[in-house]
Order: C-alpha cells, then structure tokens, then sequence
C-alpha cells in the first residue's frame, strides 16, 4: 500500500513510529536542524532547505526547480513497501504541496483538483506552497492543472501547525 504521511515538526517522532515508515522528507528553511529518527536510515533520509515564501525576500530561499526535482526524484525511487514521512516545520504549507506534488506524480491518473479537495478535507488547515506546485505542475507537465486546483482550495483555516494526516494512493 502506498502511504504518504504528513506532519509538522514537533509530531515527527510519533508520526515515524506509528506509521512505520522507511522513508522521509524534511523541508526545512535552509540551515535548520532537523534530527532524523533512528528508524529512518539515513540514505532514506532527504532534506530540502527553502522558505515557507512563494515570492523572493530578502534573507530567504524561496522554494526552486531544484528543489521540487530533489523530491520528486526521491520520491520516484521510494519502493512504496512501507509508507513515507514527508514534514515541514508547521505541517502547513511545504510539507502539504510535497506531498500533493508526490500524489500527482505517483498517480498521474488521478484528477488535480480531485486530490486538492481530498487534501482539505484531511488537513483542514492545509495550504500548499504555490511556488512549488507551480513549478511541479511545469515539470510534471499537467498544463496548470495543480496550480488551478491548489488555488481552488484557497487558504486553509488559521493554524500554528497542522494535524499529522495521510494519503493513501493505491
């Protein structure tokens, strides 16, 4: 079965043990610390380092072409065996369009906006960073699809962090 969980920061450790997952994705502002859990293998292990920021500011990264092919190459290679981990600091925005840009890219059957509903409704709080799926939706070649459909749901409801959530895509 192939599962993507979702979670801010502060919930990793509990996320990883229950979900039994092998693999993980940290999306962090650049240079912060994120200790892996010892479960996780540390080639299993990606960290990305960009900014919850959808246009450029002074002092941040804003998420970039290399970033959201870093992700979508792990995630390509992950076997699928045991779920994955995808988190960011709030489990809000980053780590919300991940996981949506990794559902639409293990799922290219799936519908856009379909999956951006399902989305909300897991994660009422979910706002996936439009930068990033802007620049997946290009590189994976679904003509605006994505960004359509993450516009679509709009901003979720005011949160400090989100609730741990998962896909289950086949």
């Amino acid at each position: 079965m192939t599962v993507i969980h979702v979670c801010p920061l502060s919930r990793l450790p509990e996320t990883v043990a229950a979900s039994g997952a092998s693999h993980l994705v940290s999306l962090a502002t650049l240079g912060s610390a994120v200790e892996r859990p010892a479960a996780i293998r540390p080639e299993h292990h990606l960290r990305v380092g960009f900014s919850d920021i959808v246009a450029p500011m002074e002092g941040h990264l804003p998420p970039g072409e290399a970033h959201v092919r870093a992700v979508l190459d792990f995630v390509a290679a992950w076997p699928r065996e045991k779920p994955m981990v995808i988190h960011c600091y709030a489990g809000i925005s980053r780590s919300t369009a991940a996981a949506y840009v990794a559902a639409c890219a293990l799922r290219p059957d799936w519908d856009e906006a379909e999956l951006a509903q399902d989305v909300r409704r897991l994660a009422p709080s979910a706002t996936p960073n439009r930068l990033f799926v802007e620049i997946a939706d290009r590189l994976l070649g679904r003509e605006g699809r994505m960004s359509a459909a993450v516009s679509g749901i709009g901003r979720g409801a005011e949160a400090f962090e989100g609730a741990p959530f998962h896909l289950t895509l086949a």
